[in-house]
């Protein structure tokens, strides 16, 4: 079984982040990154295990945020950070813009304000397209396109290996991640006592970035919530590797009130997404896919880029997105308790974690804790996963391919157990390595990596073979 980080009940903990989704690992990596020992509180059995599994991994650069707006602050700067620190971690960027395709005039109409939008966010790399000029950028296009909206800084990025690296440079920075540790209530006295289904946690400041839970989370800290959590189920389909070539762009739908709408964009790992549906629900865990609404993402898809009317499904995906009653981010400082609620992050969390980590220290700068940065900071790389970075299976002595799809090698599978942040379910070792996420979905792996994976995972991937009596 796999082993979890050790904590003794004894250990002092100067700050308690609750979640690993992408926003819980990027505060545990700025909060260690300036001297506090971190614990990261997560229920699931792997990191990612709620909203953060499932997105569409765009790296926004929030040209259409609301202007002034904390998320507008937050996006920009975590942007601006991943740029930063992405070669050091070995983080993938796929330079690819993006259009705002407007489909009938009335759309057509709505462009000039979204892109003043953009420029009063001081977004400047924007320009309006004619049908022609969009077209010659992405050939693909249907011909029933009348204008767009270029915005150039929009790209793709590999959504699961950027916080796995966050978090795996907090933990080597001392941070402690416990898993299968459901928060169940908060004390604070002085410091916090956090009562959790691993055990009790003992920490100056508390963190929720509880996402899909945060509203949950306050109440079990003692709180009153300053919002409700309202799940959004967003489904997905994945095309096969052949649309790559037809959708070198980021394409996105001119905006309503209640969603940015379907989007078309080819993703780090040479597939295509078309999604996300927009669904209000209250399950705040199971997020299923219905075949009505497939066939609608691939209708649409079609009339945007028809080529992908013949490209097969490789798989299907659905995710819940943390929204609440307001559009706007739920942040939230209680200094008498040493508490920050980070709530409401959603569909642009992936982009402004980075930028909501550093504004979470900022506030709790403001309760007076004094915290001194370490005198080195260790250098932290991730497995490239993206297919515009080279993989284990183009080195000469790569050994085992185990996923034919994806071209994942023994070794990588293997790599992943012995890092510092091993999947903790199958769901996970996907997320790190991509097998069994090509077109057979597992077919042919499933076997091979129940057999690698035996005695590491709580639910293991194969049942066990009954003894004969």
């Amino acid at each position: 079984m796999l082993q979890r980080s050790k904590f003794t009940t004894q250990d002092l903990f100067d700050v308690a982040v609750i979640g690993a989704g992408v926003v819980g690992c990027a505060v545990a990596r700025r909060f260690a990154l300036a001297g506090a020992r971190v614990v990261v509180i997560e229920k699931g059995a792997d990191i990612l295990s709620g909203a953060s599994k499932a997105n569409s991994a765009i790296l926004h650069t929030g040209f259409d945020a609301p202007a002034e707006s904390l998320e507008l602050e937050l996006v920009r700067a975590g942007r601006q950070e991943y740029l930063e620190i992405r070669e050091s971690l070995n983080l993938p960027i796929i330079r690819t813009g993006a259009l705002v395709c407007a489909w009938t005039p009335s759309e057509a109409e709505k462009l000039e304000a979204i892109e003043a939008q953009g420029r009063e966010n001081n977004i400047f790399e924007l320009k309006l397209l004619t049908r022609a000029e969009a077209r010659k950028s992405m050939p693909a296009l249907a011909e029933s396109l009348v204008a767009a909206l270029e915005v150039e800084g929009e790209h793709v990025i590999d959504p699961w290996s950027a916080p796995l690296a966050y978090l795996a440079q907090a933990l080597a920075l001392g941070a402690v991640l416990l898993r299968d540790a459901e928060l169940l209530s908060g004390k604070f006295d002085a410091e916090w006592t956090l009562e959790t289904t691993a055990g009790a946690v003992v920490a100056h400041s508390v963190v929720n970035a509880a996402g899909l839970f945060g509203d949950v989370v306050d109440q079990r800290l003692g709180f009153e919530p300053e919002f409700q959590i309202r799940p959004r189920k967003g489904q997905f389909v994945v095309l096969d590797k052949a649309a790559f070539r037809f959708v070198p762009r980021i394409v996105l739908s001119v905006p309503t009130e209640v969603t940015k709408g379907i989007v078309v964009c080819p993703t780090a790992f040479g597939n295509v997404l078309v999604g996300p549906t927009a669904e209000e629900q209250d399950d705040r865990v199971r997020a299923t896919v219905a075949k009505d609404a497939l066939q609608a993402l691939l209708k649409r898809g079609s009339q945007i880029v028809p080529a992908l009317a013949d490209i097969p499904v490789t798989g299907v995906y659905a995710g819940l997105r943390p929204a609440t009653e307001k559009k706007a981010y739920r942040v939230y400082t209680r200094p008498e308790q040493r508490a920050i609620t980070l709530g409401g992050i959603r569909s642009t969390g992936l982009s402004a974690a980075l930028g909501l980590a550093r504004h979470a220290l900022a506030l709790h700068e403001r309760f007076g804790v004094v915290l001194s940065p370490p005198a080195k900071v260790p250098q932290v790389s991730v497995p490239s996963l993206a297919e515009t970075q080279d993989r284990d299976w183009q080195q000469p002595d790569h050994g085992e391919i185990v996923c034919f799809c994806e071209l994942v090698t023994k070794r990588e599978i293997e790599a992943t157990f012995d890092s510092a942040v091993p999947p903790g379910d199958f769901g996970g070792l996907r997320r790190r390595t991509r097998a069994g996420m090509g077109r057979c979905q597992g077919f042919y792996c499933n076997a091979r990596l129940a057999e690698m994976t035996k005695g590491m995972f709580k639910t293991p991937l194969a049942v066990a073979e009954l003894e004969r009596s």
